[in-house]
């Protein structure tokens, strides 16, 4: 499964992309003619149980979190009986699952899904998502399923085919039979694997997705295609068409900080395990702050893109954030202006000092636009913030500062 929550336009919320839950997506894919487990969701043990009755003989009793590798996270279990599923599901609902994929925190479980359990002859991985560059979807598969498919790419990389799919066009029988011969398909499943990639592509298409995963496919024992696990991502920007899809988000999975710092108009917040607050124009460079300060020996409290910011209010917003994290220690603010003017974010980091009483050290790299003028706004000021020449300068000077704060 690919990778963390984002987030309700019910709530006044956005988000950069929408998430469902696993029962979510496979019941949507099911409407496209997918094949899917039989199964059904449960908040209680007793569902759990009842569930596992309805199906009779061996159950899964999956964990629904917004996160992937919950396998290795101990979120999905067998269970030979719906006793023993009943007793699975008490320990999970109620917990924090923690994953490869979530902070030392973890995520709620409050809803299990329980399924039959699939005799597996193979697993097979296939998705479809937006690739940069080009203006195509382009559909993945690959003979590796049920493994991450970027250690695939990394590691295995003649078993993953790609097809780019025109929107113009659509998805053409041939596409289907391409794929289906790379991933080494015959006879009825070759027929099944090329109806599937269709009806995936369809999804994609109708319901707006930036990204629609099964991993695995399996191959059964009786021969059949289904997917065993499934994964929707929808692109925000077209959630004015599908209202329904609204009703489908699940508030508990977001972090609370993510939910207050997207109420103060910081829209690109995401909380992360380190110490130092992060305040950054630019998702690229907001990366590349991540790295330096790890490098430097630091870890980021979160990644922020504050995006071409012309109102000093959001700078004080986002130390409103960083303050109500208690594990931000520290914060590096690196703005690089283009359209975003330093001056702006100079006089929003002085308003900060004054009305919130920050008592943690600030470091501040400005470069661009107006530049100069910021640096006399916070040298007249009289903050104590520490001033940095560049990049590497700002995350040596925060973890420093940072450590003697200690």
């Amino acid at each position: 499964m690919g990778s963390n929550p984002t987030p309700s336009a019910n709530l006044g919320i956005e988000r950069e992309q929408v998430k469902v839950h696993e029962y979510q997506a496979k019941a949507l894919m099911a409407e496209f003619g997918i094949p899917v487990p039989w199964g059904g969701v449960a908040s209680t043990s007793e569902e759990a149980k009842k569930v596992a009755e309805s199906l009779g003989g061996k159950v899964v009793v999956k964990a629904q979190v917004h996160a992937g590798g919950r396998g290795k996270g101990g979120g999905i279990k067998l269970a030979e009986t719906p006793q023993q599923a009943a007793e699975i599901a008490a320990t999970l609902l109620g917990s924090r699952l923690v994953t490869p994929q979530t902070t030392a925190n973890g995520v709620p479980v409050s809803r299990v899904l329980v399924e039959q359990a699939s005799a597996i002859e193979q697993e097979l991985y296939l998705s479809i998502a937006v690739q940069g560059g080009t203006p195509f979807p382009v559909m993945i598969a690959s003979l590796a399923g049920g493994m991450d498919i970027e250690e695939v790419a990394r590691t295995t990389p003649e078993k993953i085919h790609r097809v780019l799919v025109d929107p113009a066009t659509g998805f053409q029988p041939f596409m289907g039979r391409q794929m289906a011969y790379g991933l080494g398909l015959s006879g009825d499943l070759f027929r099944q694997a090329t109806d599937l990639m269709d009806g995936l592509y369809r999804l994609f298409m109708a319901k707006d997705c930036s990204l629609a995963e099964i991993n695995p496919l399996v191959v059964t024992g009786e021969g059949k295609l289904v997917a065993l696990d499934a994964k929707l991502n929808f692109d925000d920007n077209a959630l004015f068409r599908h209202s329904e899809l609204n009703e489908l988000h699940d508030p508990e999975q977001d972090d609370p900080l993510e939910i207050q710092a997207v109420s103060l108009g910081l829209r690109n917040y995401v909380k992360l395990d380190g110490n130092i607050g992060c305040m950054i124009n630019g998702a690229g460079l907001a990366m590349s702050v991540l790295d330096i300060i790890n490098l430097a020996g630091g870890r980021a409290a979160n990644f922020l893109d504050i995006g071409t910011l012309n109102d000093s209010d959001r700078v004080v917003n986002a130390f409103k954030v960083f303050l109500m994290d208690s594990d931000v220690s520290g914060v590096l603010i690196n703005i690089f202006g283009g359209m975003a003017r330093a001056d702006v974010i100079a006089t929003g980091l002085v308003d900060a000092y004054r009305s919130l009483s920050l008592n943690i050290p600030v470091v501040v790299r400005l470069a661009g636009t107006n530049v100069e003028e910021g640096r006399r706004i916070i040298s007249e000021s009289g903050i104590p913030a520490i001033m940095a020449v560049d990049l590497a300068d700002a995350a040596q000077k925060v973890v420093a500062a940072v450590k003697e704060a200690r």
